[in-house]
């Protein structure tokens, strides 16, 4: 395999991953990467997860910058880096100086010095300061106001709504007893709002105030500078001192304790390419188990009934049911008598109506009554569900009303804020989040996450059109990382947070194409930007054929010392035990996986492999893997950069 084709593989981009530096300003540890400050940690504690200068458009687009003129003074316990960014996009061309430096006493300052060189509209421009949910979540905290004032508070414990914290000036909580984090702002004034609600893992400080109007003129000309400075006060006890080494470690719990979750109905996405599925399709498909197949209609187009049609024989010819997303509008008493008049000629085998008002964030309880009015004549076994056809933000701000749904339903996706592979495995524990909360206001209602996704589908926060992509671009919802190793490792993850959070229903991605599973057989619709295989299989495919050997199992907690870095996803099902490793990182590691039989079989997917993989699927899986034996239960598995690994009871 050639080099380049082993970057796309791994990394979803023809470019190298941007090299971190880890430094050190006194007690704190942290890392600089590609512009930004990361994971800032006291001992074992994270006290910040990141802090970047964020430009984004009047659509809420995030603008990515250009770095150049990187230099870096690296000692001891201090540090000194300076660099130009440059965020061009269409009108938009605002350029910065960064200065970031930490010293021994444990001070550390991000100064930017911009200059917009163009005019244009802008939402934000500025710090994001994120605050690491794990230790942040239910922790105190201290808000010093616009005015000099100070209010004592905590973060919440579940995803707020709103935001908690406004006119802020400075932010501090408590790190460990005794000792502070004290983070100041200059130049802007500062909120925070809860980045869960979009499963960041995080809590995110930033300007402008959104009560302000926006979006805002920026002349040429303009002259933007901020600074934020991170402290820290009280005395350090001896047990905040150096972090724990050794490598990464999964503990699997025992196969006897009690309260496992049920392993979630999985489906996939109908393609939006439009295309049918061959016959190798179906069969491939077959292998994976599905539960359903999603498909999307907008009744007040009218045209729809050839598309519904298509998935029902979709559904049927692969075993599975179909969850309907129903949009109506306001003359939704006509649409639903046409869509009946439909359903009686096609008979789909509906599992669910995930029910949508074209002008709603979240439904309410007209539209439901409506529809459970219309569709509840056509299967009774068939679910009525509302929520929000974009973030659980939307949900969570417009919480169901009575008379209630069957259930409640929301999609996500891991690049609302941030597009790197690090920051996309962060929002993996923040999916478990967003199902605690929900179940907060839902009550016993069951939790439905459709779909899930690696990049949006549509901007629910617009303020003006979608740009068109330009010639050789690929469009806004598909990402290269579908096709890749790393995408395989992300979507295990999704499926271990959701699993244990005991969520009823998940759809994924779609069927084929280069929004789901495997390619057509036509082969990718813009091949120099999406390089990916006719008729091939992409790495997740495997990812969800292992775990559809275990549907109608249960998810064994499976907890790992450092998910960021390595983590895994255990099932059971009628005796038998598997784990799925993921390495989420570019780098080899070294994972010890505990409390599992004395013998136990290992399949890799990695660098080695893959090709096979994506091109003959069905040989890769009817290899069992390495029969090996444990040590009083654990195994130490080496991963190759975004490799998985399968293990199996023998």
């Amino acid at each position: 395999m050639s080099r380049l084709a082993q970057r796309v593989l791994y990394y979803g981009r023809d470019k190298p991953l941007p090299e971190r530096l880890h430094l050190r300003a006194g007690p704190l540890r942290l890392v600089f990467d590609d512009g930004d400050l990361r994971y800032v940690r006291l001992g074992d504690r994270e006290v910040l997860r990141r802090v970047y200068a964020a430009v984004r458009d009047r659509n809420w687009d995030t603008v990515l910058p250009v770095m150049s003129n990187l230099h870096a003074e690296v000692g001891a316990d201090s540090f000194r880096i300076t660099y130009n960014a440059e965020h061009r996009q269409h009108d938009l061309d605002f350029r910065w100086k960064g200065t970031i430096s930490g010293d021994a006493r444990g001070i550390v300052t991000f100064e930017m010095d911009g200059r917009a060189h163009t005019s244009f509209l802008r939402n934000r421009i500025g710090f994001c300061v994120l605050h690491p949910m794990r230790e942040c979540a239910g922790a105190r905290c201290e808000v010093e106001k616009a005015d000099g004032s100070t209010e004592a508070s905590e973060f919440p414990r579940y995803i707020s709504p709103h935001q908690p914290f406004m006119d802020m000036r400075s932010i501090s909580h408590e790190v460990t007893p005794g000792v502070w984090a004290d983070v100041r702002f200059e130049g802007e004034i500062f909120e925070t709002e809860d980045h869960r609600n979009w499963t960041d893992a995080s809590f995110k400080t930033y300007c402008t105030p959104l009560a302000l109007p926006f979006p805002v003129p920026v002349e040429a000309g303009t002259e933007i500078r901020q600074v934020v400075t991170l402290s820290i006060r009280g005395e350090r006890p001896a047990e905040v001192g150096a972090a724990a080494g050794g490598g990464v470690r999964l503990a699997v719990s025992p196969r006897d304790a009690a309260g496992f979750a049920r392993l979630p109905r999985i489906g996939l996405g109908c393609a939006s390419h439009g295309m049918p599925l061959s016959d190798r399709e179906l069969d491939r498909l077959r292998a994976l188990n599905l539960s359903h197949l999603r498909v999307d209609i907008d009744l007040a187009e009218g045209v729809y009934e050839s598309r519904l049609r298509q998935a029902a024989g979709e559904a049927r010819a692969l075993g599975t049911e179909l969850e309907v997303a129903v949009t109506v509008s306001d003359a939704a008493q006509g649409e639903l008598e046409a869509l009946g008049d439909a359903l009686a000629r096609l008979a789909p085998p509906v599992c669910r109506w995930l029910v949508f008002h074209a002008d709603e964030e979240s439904t309410t309880a007209r539209w439901v009554s409506i529809a459970r009015e219309h569709l509840g004549r056509y299967g009774e076994a068939a679910l009525i569900v509302s929520g929000a056809p974009a973030y659980f933000t939307e949900l969570n701000r417009s919480r169901p009303e009575p008379p209630f749904a069957d259930a409640v339903c929301y999609s996500l996706n891991p690049q609302v804020h941030a597009f790197d592979n690090s920051s996309m495995v962060e929002t993996l524990e923040a999916q478990t989040a967003t199902v605690e909360s929900a179940r907060q206001f839902a009550g016993d209602l069951p939790v439905v996450v459709s779909p899930v996704t690696l990049k949006p589908r549509f901007n629910p926060n617009a303020t003006g059109p979608e740009s068109e992509p330009l010639e050789g671009e690929l469009p806004s919802q598909v990402d290269v990382r579908q096709m890749s190793l790393f995408g395989a490792a992300w979507t295990a993850g999704s499926l271990k947070y959701l699993g244990q959070s005991a969520v009823d229903s998940v759809t994924y991605f779609e069927t084929t194409g280069w929004r789901g599973v495997m390619e057509t057989g036509q082969g990718s619709q813009t091949p120099d930007a999406f390089r990916s295989l006719p008729g091939c299989v992409f790495p997740m495919y495997h990812v969800f054929a292992d775990v559809g050997e275990f549907s109608g199992g249960l998810v064994v907690p499976a907890i790992s010392s450092d998910p960021l870095v390595s983590d895994g996803l255990a099932l059971i099902k009628n005796g038998r035990t598997r784990v799925l490793l993921s390495n989420m990182t570019a780098e080899p590691q070294e994972v010890t996986v505990e409390n599992l039989d004395e013998n136990v079989r290992l399949r890799y997917l990695d660098e080695t492999n893959a090709e096979e993989a994506m091109l003959a699927p069905e040989t890769f899986r009817g290899r069992e893997g390495e029969l090996m034996r444990t040590r009083h239960g654990a195994l130490q598995i080496s991963l190759l950069p975004y490799s998985m690994a399968r293990i199996d009871t023998a």
